[in-house]
């Protein structure tokens, strides 16, 4: 899968090469059509799997994507999300990690950028950063359609 673009600057993937026509794939819709060959441009900096994921256009779900593991990562963003900043003690006493692969998954959250320490109630803490409430915001309405 070679990222190329095309005259315009539309990106696809191209699925197969030849000398007049090329058949590409619009990695939004995943339609195939044919383009002249002589009209088309390799992408040298992106993968063809960075061009497919982008298709999904909100930047915030493709981190949450990349970040959470499981339904129970995504659960924990959800929760703090919903509830706002929490105190590491009630995400251990709420939740069915334990201490050491809770804060291993918040250290992963942290990096992606999806939560940010806090102070509650005079104890660390953390909540959900603008980018994880796009995102949880994004899924629940993909959801609901």
């Amino acid at each position: 899968m070679q990222p190329v673009r095309d005259a315009s600057g539309n990106r696809y993937l191209l699925v197969k090469r030849s000398t007049d026509s090329s058949r590409v794939r619009d990695p939004e819709t995943g339609e195939e059509r044919y383009v002249p060959t002589a009209d088309l441009e390799p992408i040298a900096d992106e993968s063809g799997l960075e061009t497919a994921a982008a298709a999904v256009a909100s930047a915030s779900v493709r981190r949450v994507l990349t970040a959470v593991h499981n339904d129970r990562s995504l659960g924990l963003l959800v929760v703090l999300v919903d509830r706002g900043p929490l105190s590491v003690r009630e995400l251990l006493d709420g939740t069915d990690y334990c201490e050491s692969d809770l804060h291993g998954l918040l250290a992963e959250l942290r990096a992606a950028g999806l939560i940010a320490e806090a102070e509650v109630a005079g104890h660390r803490g953390y909540g959900a950063t603008d980018v994880a409430e796009t995102a949880v915001a994004d899924l629940r309405s993909i959801e609901s359609e």
